[in-house]
């Protein structure tokens, strides 16, 4: 038995990804350490603003951010990009180019990813990069698709374990998952990389309780549930995260496992179903 996600059945069914029934691009946020942009398995699928002019020093778009061509990020609050091993190979779970005759394939083969460097435990640095999510897509909603980017889903392979979304400053993340689910925005979490349970013990954001996060844990090869946390009420789902191939900085591969291979599995089904 195959315990994987049946991604075969879904491409052959309903289509690779990465447009809308308007034909809308269908972009997810990798919000993480960043993403090597530049990877060849990936580069084809790297949300661009095409309203911005790189390098200018300008707010071309007029949107708020400055030389914004990729994402944003939010440990510098600029437009740098920065490459992470770990956010590359969830970058390109979620979406590695299919069927190019290079390395992987990702849930979507042409989805575009918006790249936000902006993991962090710190509320202040991960509501940058979810602002700048939320503000992209009601842009693009204002303005019917002519500026902005049409998210329909971030994901978070990071948090804070043992954490309580209610008290401290966490309560802002449970706020702004609200906020962008009101504009069509899900938001795949990564819970604890540990056996503990996320009801008695507490998680962020995979303990907040916005109905517009699905919260993830990690199964094996199996189908059981591999070195990760639970909780009936938390956790929403599991998805396939162990020996996972994926694309890493330096533009080759690498097999990683963890909640946070898990997750993208479940962002890219969000940007696929749609």
């Amino acid at each position: 038995t195959n315990f994987g996600i049946d991604a075969l059945t879904a491409w052959t069914t309903y289509g690779t990804g990465g447009k809308d029934i308007m034909n809308n691009d269908i972009v997810v946020a990798v919000v993480d350490g960043g993403v090597e942009v530049d990877h060849q398995d990936l580069v084809e699928n790297i949300w661009v603003n095409q309203g911005e002019i790189a390098g200018n020093g300008i707010d071309d778009d007029d949107n708020g951010y400055v030389d914004d061509i990729n994402g944003w990020n939010a440990y510098n609050d600029d437009g740098s990009m920065t490459a992470s091993y770990h956010g590359t190979h969830v970058a390109g779970i979620v979406g590695a180019r299919g069927n190019n005759g290079h390395q992987v394939a990702g849930v979507n083969w042409d989805v575009k990813i918006m790249a936000i460097p902006g993991s962090s435990g710190t509320t202040s640095t991960v509501l940058r990069a979810y602002n700048y999510v939320l503000k992209q897509k009601k842009l693009w909603l204002e303005t019917n698709g002519q500026k902005g980017a049409n998210v329909v889903a971030t994901n978070s392979s990071f948090g804070i374990d043992f954490a309580d979304c209610n008290s401290s400053s966490y309560a802002a993340w449970n706020d702004v998952y609200n906020e962008m689910g009101k504009y069509g925005i899900l938001s795949a979490a990564a819970t604890m990389n540990r056996s503990a349970n996320v009801d008695a013990q507490g998680d962020v954001p995979t303990g907040c309780d916005s109905p517009y996060v699905i919260a993830v844990t990690n199964t094996g090869s199996d189908g059981e549930r591999a070195f990760a946390a639970y909780g009936k009420e938390s956790i929403d789902l599991a998805a396939p995260g162990e020996d996972i191939l994926s694309t890493v900085t330096g533009g080759g591969l690498s097999e990683l496992s963890g909640t946070s291979m898990a997750t993208p599995h479940v962002s890219g089904v969000a940007a696929l179903v749609l």
